[in-house]
């Protein structure tokens, strides 16, 4: 895929932070998040994944905010891979007026929900929070383009398992992507709910 493909503000993000070219996975794997495909996609750490998500997420929103509601949330399996994961989205949004949060288990969540409805694009979260923030109306799923479990493996805690598969019920219609270094049981098991009929991108060996 050549960045000539991407939107305006991405190319420039890429161009001022230094990318040339992307990693092998990344290039099998952006132009098929581009087709608005569902996808699990498996590749060892290294791989690119979390950079890929970034770019793709900014293609999918255009890199550009709108309204108030979120258009993309992301599940992590921490606060520190939820900060981590912000901080390489702020790299990429520095001159774009897109909204990054992250919600995760520690802060007050009546003040996570107030940050929320002030007007957010990209929520990163873990799975419990994320749940419980939507209890509360504290997430509006109404413009949701994208969903995406990051570094999927955590899953194998059934608290997280349970917590993020009760989301995806109440949202219309957006693409789902998981991303992990190995499909293990408890992804696996996401096809019988919102991962059904996806496609499966693997690293080259």
């Amino acid at each position: 895929m050549s960045f000539k493909k991407l939107n305006t503000p991405l190319k420039e993000a890429l161009d001022r932070l230094g990318y040339e070219s992307l990693l092998p996975f990344q290039k099998k794997l952006i132009p098929k998040i581009k087709s608005g495909k569902n996808l699990f996609a498996i590749a060892p750490e290294g791989s690119g994944k979390s950079t890929a998500i970034v770019i793709s997420t900014l293609q999918i929103l255009e890199s550009k905010a709108f309204e108030d509601a979120p258009r993309a949330l992301i599940f992590v399996k921490d606060k520190q891979a939820a900060l981590e994961l912000e901080e390489k989205f702020n790299e990429f949004t520095r001159y774009m007026d897109v909204r990054v949060f992250s919600a995760y288990d520690e802060p007050d969540i009546e003040q996570q929900k107030v940050s929320i409805y002030e007007g957010v694009d990209v929520v990163i979260a873990t799975p419990n929070k994320l749940f419980r923030l939507f209890k509360i109306t504290g997430i509006n799923v109404s413009q949701l383009k994208v969903f995406i479990v990051e570094d999927a493996e955590f899953l194998l805690n059934s608290r997280d398992f349970n917590d993020l598969i009760r989301i995806p019920p109440h949202i219309a219609k957006c693409q789902y992507l998981v991303l992990a270094s190995e499909f293990n049981s408890k992804i696996e098991r996401l096809n019988d709910s919102f991962m059904s009929h996806s496609e499966v991108v693997r690293a080259a060996k």
